[in-house]
C-alpha cells in the first residue's frame, strides 16, 4: 500500500532516510519541532536536533498510515533501530503552511 503524503511531509521522510541536513530544508523558517520532551525552535536548531540524532543512533522510519487529527497531518511511523526502546511506533504531527512544515510534533 502506497500511502498519499502532502509533498512536503513526503520530502521530509525522503530526507531523513537520506542527508540528514536535508530535513532541516523541509521547514519554515520559524518552524517548530517537539521531540522527547524537548522544543527546538528555527531552522538552525531544527538542523542541530536532527544532527544530534543522526550523531547517536542509526534507525529507519517506515510511514503505516496517514490522517487528519485537529488540523495536523498525522503520520504513524515504525522506526527500527539502535536506539533504546527499538522498535517503536511514533506519530508525526505536521502543520504545513506554503508547502513548508510550520511546526512537527512526535509523541508514542
Amino acid at each position: 500500500m502506497t500511502l498519499e503524503l502532502p509533498d512536503a511531509i513526503e520530502s521530509y521522510f525522503e530526507a531523513d532516510r537520506g542527508r540528514g541536513e536535508a530535513v532541516a530544508d523541509c521547514f519554515s523558517p520559524d518552524a517548530i519541532v517537539k521531540d522527547e520532551g524537548n522544543t527546538y525552535r528555527g531552522i538552525d536548531e531544527i538542523r542541530r536536533w536532527r544532527s544530534d540524532v543522526a550523531a547517536k543512533y542509526t534507525y529507519s522510519c517506515k510511514p503505516q498510515a496517514v490522517d487528519q487529527q485537529n488540523g495536523h497531518t498525522a503520520v504513524a511511523c515504525r522506526l527500527v533501530g539502535d536506539f533504546p526502546g527499538s522498535p517503536a511506533n511514533l506519530r508525526f504531527l505536521f502543520a504545513i503552511a506554503g508547502g513548508k512544515i510550520e511546526s512537527l510534533e512526535i509523541v508514542p
